[in-house]
């Protein structure tokens, strides 16, 4: 008797077990499914975030990063952006540019006519981020013969209620064999991905692509004097455009930065000559590529300063003109609560802006819009672009705009610019100012 009501005490112990891991079977199968639902909403909302943040059109660059950003030091988070842009840590444009920006300038074609304004990158770090960035341009620089340390520290200063910046910075760079190694070695290495996605050889591709090494955008370089060069020389901007010029898709000659005391060519006629023709000499004598030499000038030239400047330029065939540099002067009616404008140093952003305009619209009508003319100064808005391009500008640059509104300054700009075209292209409505 005891054996049976053990054995029968058993199999209900057995069958009790086997029931509860029943049981437990058919509750992990819900636990599982909830724990793959959950696994999957994480991997798409963190991709559909990252997609996100890394757009240079999402607000959160213009209305979080970059007021966080303006609580350093004006220096500090320069330095950061470039190394942010650098190690790929930037945002990306990924809408292709509309065909009513499209543009030719010196044979060569653009996406956009929208650039970058030399300042930003000076050493030629951090190409690659600003063009995804959605420049149609970028240009490096200044870079002069040797590294400079430039001006005491502090030397960038910013005015926020007049959307301005003031820079003594005085051409810090690290020289041009140093710039020229990092840009030739980055033209090299894209060459070498192109011609291992595409089968073609390295040569082959070298031979017909632009040197910012992308079929539709530029690199400009622009180069300058060493601090310690004797003001009527015009040596080191030789110097640079041998190191330098065969990598560039065209060279700027800087003669107007305000930073520098021996940077005469701006204001002296006589020095300016000589430096337009030993710079137009040695371009002409490159071997193979030769490119295009565009002179970046002031915006407090009066208007026989420019009517002489005009005249050398289109004598020597200079092949474009950037209007303007930095500005000494301080414009009236700036919002200045807090007397920053009383640094001393160069002024760009918004209060820059008409005296930018007025100079591009003079040197167009001076040169009879025979030579190319790059709008640069206080361009913040589409609407000001436009302003620009009808005053005569091939195409503009930017710069202290993104330091107030972020990364994603370019994209801004170019869709306003497809809206307020209207289906016209930018490169019709060039110098209709002069032509009305």
């Amino acid at each position: 008797m005891f054996r049976i009501c053990a054995r029968t005490g058993g199999l209900r112990a057995l069958h009790g077990a086997a029931a509860s891991r029943g049981f437990g079977t058919k509750a992990a199968a819900p636990s599982r499914l909830r724990n793959v639902v959950w696994a999957t909403s994480v991997a798409v909302l963190g991709g559909l975030g990252y997609v996100y943040v890394t757009d240079t059109r999402a607000g959160v660059h213009k209305y979080v990063a970059t007021p966080l950003i303006r609580l350093m030091d004006p220096e500090d988070a320069h330095n950061l952006s470039i190394w942010c842009l650098k190690h790929g840590l930037g945002p990306v444009d990924r809408t292709d540019d509309a065909d009513v920006l499209n543009i030719e300038l010196w044979g060569k074609q653009m996406s956009n006519p929208v650039g970058l304004a030399a300042g930003f990158d000076k050493n030629g770090e951090a190409i690659d981020g600003l063009f995804n960035l959605g420049f149609g341009a970028v240009e490096v620089g200044s870079i002069t013969p040797h590294e400079q340390a430039g001006n005491a520290k502090p030397r960038l200063f910013r005015i926020d209620e007049s959307r301005a910046v003031i820079n003594r910075m005085g051409l810090n760079n690290d020289g041009a064999q140093v710039c020229g190694d990092r840009i030739k070695s980055r033209f090299w290495r894209m060459l070498a991905a192109q011609s291992r996605q595409q089968g073609e050889t390295v040569a082959s591709l070298a031979a017909g692509v632009n040197r910012s090494a992308r079929a539709d955008r530029l690199l400009g370089v622009n180069v300058s004097k060493s601090k310690a060069s004797a003001p009527e020389s015009y040596s080191d901007y030789v110097d640079g455009l041998n190191e330098l010029g065969a990598y560039a898709d065209y060279v700027v000659i800087n003669v107007s930065c305000p930073n520098v005391k021996n940077i005469r060519a701006g204001a002296d006629v006589a020095v300016l000559e000589s430096t337009i023709a030993a710079v137009v000499r040695a371009r002409n004598q490159m071997p193979d590529y030769r490119p295009p030499i565009v002179l970046k000038i002031g915006p407090d030239n009066d208007r026989d300063q420019l009517r002489l400047i005009a005249q050398l330029a289109t004598d020597y065939r200079v092949d474009g003109i950037i209007a303007t540099n930095t500005t000494l002067s301080r414009p009236h009616g700036m919002d200045d609560p807090n007397d920053v404008a009383l640094q001393t140093g160069g002024l760009s952003g918004e209060p820059l802006r008409n005296m930018a305009l007025e100079t591009t619209r003079d040197m167009y009508r001076l040169t009879k819009g025979r030579i190319p003319i790059i709008g640069c100064g206080g361009i913040s808005t589409a609407e000001d672009a436009l302003q620009f391009a009808k005053a005569g500008a091939s195409m503009v640059q930017i710069y202290s705009s993104m330091t107030y509104d972020g990364p994603g300054k370019v994209c801004e700009i170019k869709d306003g610019l497809v809206d307020l075209l209207k289906g016209r292209k930018w490169s019709d409505i060039v110098g209709e100012d002069a032509r009305s």
